[in-house]
């Protein structure tokens, strides 16, 4: 679909929308981790990873752990560590064509998330990876992240979608399975029970 009144600029932005509502929002944006995105950090089991290609095709991936599972080396350095998964690499790959990335720790039940941004590297530090093993299993690879810009976003989006709201989430009713989705997507020729089978086994085996 072509849309026919796109704004093109900050300056028009501005003109439509006005300015930032207060000086603030703007200033609250840290060049380092400070004490409270520390705390933070120490209780966010679940982050979204941004990343794009050389051309700007974007991706975010969902990492999720024991609360503080990302892993803080000091006020301008934290740690992902990589669990098992698809293999698909997405941010991986991404990140040898632009090694930026921008993250969004959230905490359950709490309205404020944390969004920070900074440079990125794949490390295998031997070291490291062994301190973040888990059930016997070290990671064999992490994402470093050289923190640029950390600062907490507002209540509002969380407050709106109602989100640690038990009593407000829709039903899941009708939703398909993960099995469901990739059987369509692929064509997978398997008959739908081997492939959540399938899935469920590498949930359950492949966790760590």
């Amino acid at each position: 679909m072509k849309f026919s009144n796109i704004v093109r600029s900050e300056a028009e932005l501005r003109e439509l929308m006005g300015k930032p509502i207060a000086p603030s929002v703007v200033e609250k944006a840290l060049s380092a981790l400070d004490r409270h995105c520390l705390a933070f950090i120490s209780r966010a089991p679940f982050v979204l990873v941004a990343s794009s290609d050389r051309e700007g095709r974007m991706d975010i991936s969902p990492k999720g752990d024991a609360p503080g599972f990302v892993r803080v080396l000091d006020s301008t350095t934290l740690v992902i560590p990589d669990r098992p998964g698809n293999q698909r690499f997405d941010t991986f790959k991404n990140l040898f064509e632009s090694p930026r990335l921008g993250l969004i720790f959230l905490v359950p039940g709490k309205r404020e998330t944390l969004r920070i941004s900074g440079r990125a590297e794949v490390v295998r530090d031997a070291a490291l990876l062994e301190s973040m093993i888990i059930n016997g299993k070290v990671p064999a690879l992490a994402i470093a992240v050289h923190v640029e810009e950390a600062f907490f976003h507002c209540a509002k989006c969380v407050i709106r979608s109602h989100l640690w709201m038990p009593e407000h989430w829709p039903s899941l009713e009708g939703l398909p399975t993960l099995a469901e989705t990739m059987k369509d997507a692929a064509s997978i020729p398997a008959p739908l029970e081997v492939v959540e089978a399938i899935i469920k086994d590498d949930e359950e085996a492949r966790l760590y």
